[in-house]
């Protein structure tokens, strides 16, 4: 069963917290330690602060990963929209076009316009397909929306295999 590539990254931030953690941070404290007092030594505090908050995002990732490991690539949609798609969408009212992305939270940025499945948008967007009409709530009202091209995650990745396998 093939991952999410959420769950590859997040993966991948994992190895390096661990590193950190179990290489880098004792060597720290080890130098810290060499100081003397450990009672005012600033050096010291910051590191174990540090190893506090790498243990706890480390717990994190790794129940997060748990979840996202369970979902099966095969069970998106292959014909309309859902985690990973990548869809342009033209504005009924003012014919502007935008294209979103559909990611779980960990990935949403309003910037690159990365929205979440739970969004407003991603929500209504959710199973349609080309040419379809979509009606969201926003807070300056309804806003309706044509579905004028859509990549699925399926073809996400697919091109990024091809890319992959012409780079080699």
């Amino acid at each position: 069963m093939a991952e999410l590539p959420v769950v590859k990254r997040l993966r991948k931030e994992t190895e390096t917290l661990k590193r950190e953690l179990t290489v880098d941070l004792p060597k720290e404290l080890e130098r810290a330690r060499a100081h003397g007092d450990l009672s005012e030594n600033a050096e010291w505090a910051m590191a174990k602060q540090r190893q506090e908050f790498l243990r706890a995002r480390l717990s994190n990732l790794e129940a997060r990963i748990a979840e996202l490991a369970v979902i099966n690539l095969d069970s998106i949609p292959r014909q309309t929209v859902g985690l990973g798609s990548k869809v342009e969408l033209e504005d009924l009212d003012s014919g502007a076009r935008s294209e979103f992305e559909i990611v779980v939270p960990e990935e949403v940025d309003g910037a690159q316009n990365r929205i979440s499945l739970s969004s407003p948008l991603g929500h209504a967007l959710i199973g349609k397909g080309m040419d379809d009409e979509v009606e969201v709530r926003t807070p300056k009202g309804k806003r309706s929306y044509l579905i004028v091209k859509l990549t699925t995650i399926h073809e996400l990745i697919a091109l990024e295999n091809d890319a992959a396998t012409d780079s080699k």
